[in-house]
């Protein structure tokens, strides 16, 4: 099941980026560039999605050691 929609989620972003291949130009952190929309779309999308991992995996870091320190707090 999970394939199937992977499979069907992948098709969906290839014909995307093979219909939005008009060039755009980009600026980012003082460097510039032109590349097709449908590449700078999947470039900032993964981008977010990378931050938003390392804030979950940072906040999940953080609840575990709380309750850690309240497990070891707390007399058995």
């Amino acid at each position: 099941m999970a394939t199937g929609a992977a499979l069907v989620l992948l098709i969906l972003l290839i014909t995307f980026m093979l219909q939005n291949t008009t060039k755009v130009e980009v600026h980012f952190l003082g460097l510039s560039g032109t590349i097709p929309l449908g590449m700078a779309l999947l470039i900032a999308a993964v981008g977010g999605g990378v931050v938003v991992a390392i804030a979950g995996v940072a906040r999940i870091t953080q609840l575990r050691l709380s309750a850690r320190r309240t497990s070891r707090a707390r007399p058995s």
